[in-house]
C-alpha cells in the first residue's frame, strides 16, 4: 500500500501512451517487471490535479500499476476539483523573520461539515494554517494514491468526533491512515461519544459545552505539537 500513498502525477502521466479506452482490458507499464502488463483488477480513480486514470495489479509482481486515461468506467463518474495543499508563510513575532506553516487536517463527517468550517475558520484565525473541505467530508472519491492528497500534505490532523463521525468510514479511514504515518492527532469533541480505542491517547478538547476555553487549550497544544 506503501507505493499507492507515494505515487505522483508525474509518474502516473506516460506521454507515449494514448489514454485507455476499455476498463476490461488495460495496460499499464510496470516499473518493477520493466514492462507494458495488461492490469488485473483495474479501478477507477483521480489523481489530484483531477485527471481520470486506473489502478491495478500487475499481474506478474503484483505491484500496484497506473495509467492516466478516461475509461468507460469513468463516464459516470464526476472528476473531482483538483487538491493542492499549501504551506503559508508566518512572520515570527519580535524577529520579523517569515517561517513555513504546514497545514493540519480537518477531519469530520458530512453532517458536521458546518461546525468543522466554523472551526477551520477560528484556527486560521487563531494562527494555526488549517486545511477543510466540505466536499471530501461528503463525498467519497477514490483516489489514486489511495487516500485524500491532503492527508500525505498536511502534518496535523483534528478529528472532529461525533455521533455521526465514529461511524462514518471516511473518518476513520483519514485518522487510520494519520496514526500509521505517526503524525500528530487532536480529538475535538462535538457530541458526548466514546473515543475509539486508538485514539485514546490523543489529545481531546470537549468543544460542545464550553467552546471557546476548550478551543484555546486545543490552540495551545497545536501550536506546540
Amino acid at each position: 500500500m506503501a507505493e499507492d500513498q507515494n505515487v505522483t502525477d508525474d509518474l502516473l502521466t506516460d506521454p507515449l501512451d494514448p489514454p485507455a479506452a476499455d476498463a476490461d482490458a488495460i495496460e499499464a507499464y510496470c516499473v518493477k517487471c520493466k514492462d507494458k502488463v495488461e492490469m488485473q483488477s483495474p479501478e477507477p480513480v483521480w489523481t489530484s490535479r483531477g485527471q481520470a486514470a486506473t489502478r491495478g495489479v500487475c499481474p506478474t509482481c503484483g505491484t500496484t500499476v497506473f495509467r492516466i486515461g478516461n475509461t468507460t468506467a469513468h463516464a459516470k463518474m464526476s472528476p473531482p476539483p483538483p487538491v493542492r495543499v499549501e504551506d503559508v508563510p508566518k512572520v515570527v513575532a519580535n524577529r520579523g523573520r517569515k517561517k513555513s506553516l504546514p497545514a493540519t487536517y480537518i477531519n469530520a463527517a458530512g453532517a458536521d461539515a458546518e461546525f468543522a468550517a466554523r472551526l477551520s475558520k477560528d484556527m486560521d484565525n487563531a494562527g494555526v494554517h488549517t486545511w477543510f473541505d466540505p466536499q471530501s467530508a461528503s463525498q467519497e472519491v477514490s483516489w489514486a494514491g489511495g487516500v485524500h492528497p491532503a492527508l500525505r500534505d498536511c502534518v496535523k490532523m483534528v478529528v472532529v468526533l461525533s455521533k455521526e463521525s465514529v461511524q462514518a468510514e471516511s473518518v476513520v479511514k483519514a485518522w487510520t491512515f494519520f496514526k500509521a504515518q505517526r503524525k500528530p492527532i487532536i480529538v475535538a469533541l462535538l457530541d458526548p461519544v466514546e473515543v475509539p480505542d486508538a485514539l485514546r491517547r490523543s489529545p481531546r478538547f470537549d468543544l460542545s459545552k464550553d467552546y471557546k476555553p476548550a478551543f484555546r487549550e486545543m490552540i495551545q497544544v497545536l501550536s506546540d505539537a
